[in-house]
């Protein structure tokens, strides 16, 4: 099996050699093909304005001048041209990407961008012990957990357009509690926090804080999963239609 490993924290980010070591469990055929430079928050962007560079570090290692999805277009449609991976792997994020995080989050979206072409694809990412706390990110479980979860799905692996989404809670390896298949959730967005700041200069700067998580029946979301303390995982849909609404829509517009 080739696999084809991303992410959007960078090719020299310590997620991402956790990442190569949950491969090698599972391949020896792995490619790295990440942006050069921290992407987070890039979404499902693309590089129009300007031309992209390919940084070649080694055997099957190499870094892109771009974002996530820049990354796996160029390992699709050049460095892996002739050979495209029949799985691809990103993250290991240093920190969460649930609820509607997916859809600013760089490493889901070089998984969207591998699900819109027909590969399997698959997000990682390691939640943080305390919100913001980037740096103090510890990857124990997923580096722990991560290729028997991963052995589990690839026996039925996503089809096209949808990907799936893991995530690891922020305990030692033998604290988590197991696994669960939940739902994507969401936060209260009315109390979503922007915290306003002064510079050195008297001019103001703003930081954006997150909502509390939605409460809901069983505690099925990935939010309240992790929180709970299991690795949720979560299949996402790229088919964005809202099929329910067609047939109002439908009365509606031909009324």
């Amino acid at each position: 099996m080739k696999i084809l490993l991303t992410n959007d924290d960078g090719i020299h980010a310590p997620g991402l050699e956790i990442l190569e070591r949950i491969a090698s469990k599972l391949s020896d055929d792995v490619t790295v093909v990440a942006p050069s430079e921290e992407q987070s928050g890039a979404g499902h962007s693309l590089t129009l304005t300007r031309p992209l560079r390919i940084r070649k570090h080694g055997p099957k290692r190499f870094s892109v001048t771009g974002t996530p999805t820049d990354a796996v277009m160029l390992a699709l449609g050049s460095i892996m041209k002739d050979d495209w991976p029949d799985l691809i792997l990103s993250g290991v994020n240093r920190g969460a990407n649930l609820g509607e995080d997916v859809t600013y989050s760089g490493t889901v979206s070089a998984a969207m961008e591998g699900a819109l072409a027909g590969v399997p694809s698959i997000a990682l990412s390691q939640a943080s012990a305390r919100p913001g706390d980037a740096d103090g990110v510890q990857f124990e479980a997923a580096e722990a957990h991560g290729a028997a979860v991963l052995e589990k799905l690839i026996k039925a692996l996503p089809e096209k357009r949808t990907l799936i989404n893991i995530n690891f809670p922020p305990l030692p390896a033998d604290k988590v509690k197991g696994v669960r298949a939940c739902s994507q959730g969401f936060r209260d967005y009315a109390r979503l926090e922007v915290i306003e700041r002064k510079d050195p200069r008297g001019f103001r700067y703003y930081w954006f804080g997150l909502g509390e998580t939605v409460e809901t029946p069983g505690h099925r979301t990935d939010l309240e999963s992790v929180a709970d303390g299991f690795i949720s995982v979560t299949p996402l849909d790229l088919d964005l239609t809202h099929h329910e609404a067609m047939a109002a829509l439908d009365g509606l517009l031909e009324s």
